[in-house]
């Protein structure tokens, strides 16, 4: 039987100062599928699409259609002034098969989502982008109760109180439009970030 190569997180942490709400995908898709070297870099993933109907009611406001790229660099600086950390919640992952979805990806070693929070004590929120970062995310912190899609549960970690909010999927595999999908997440990012 072949052996299934190991994957490693490509990209740290991405956490702003004073970052509020820490966004936790599974892990990112292979490298052939990336339109930018940052975080949900596949052209065909919706979420910074989700972000521009979110902040600036413009789908394409950090899509380069041109270039079949994202704009990073405004990217980036949203991130900063809004408070929104980005990670995954896998360091370490085989791809059984060759794709992008969360249900071909075995976690090998999870990501210490613990140091993390520890990182940002400022923090007051987790958003998990799909059912496999949810799973992660719940076991390590001994989350009981899993929120529903478009829903938040609170927990208590270091003595803070925190929400975990659990949303849609942003891959186009998920099979909702982007524009409902932005509905969901725009009360998080009213209630977190502003």
């Amino acid at each position: 039987m072949e052996k299934v190569a190991l994957e490693h997180h490509p990209w740290k942490p991405f956490l702003p100062d004073g970052c509020r709400l820490l966004m936790l995908g599974s892990f990112p898709p292979a490298r052939k599928r990336w339109a930018m070297d940052f975080f949900y870099p596949n052209f065909t993933n919706d979420f910074w699409r989700i972000c521009g109907i979110c902040f600036h009611g413009d789908k394409l406001h950090y899509v380069d259609e041109t270039r079949k790229t994202y704009r990073r660099e405004l990217i980036e600086q949203m991130l900063a002034q809004r408070g929104i950390g980005l990670y995954d919640t896998a360091t370490v992952v085989r791809r059984l098969k060759n794709t992008a979805s969360d249900k071909d990806l075995e976690v090998v070693e999870p990501t210490d989502v613990a140091a993390l929070l520890r990182l940002i004590p400022q923090c007051r929120a987790v958003c998990t982008t799909g059912q496999k970062a949810t799973d992660v995310f719940c076991q390590q912190l001994a989350i009981a109760v899993q929120p529903s899609v478009g829903s938040y549960v609170e927990f208590t970690f270091d003595n803070r109180q925190l929400r975990l909010y659990r949303m849609p999927s942003s891959s186009r595999a998920y099979p909702m439009a982007v524009e409902r999908k932005a509905e969901f997440y725009r009360p998080m990012f009213e209630n977190v970030t502003k």
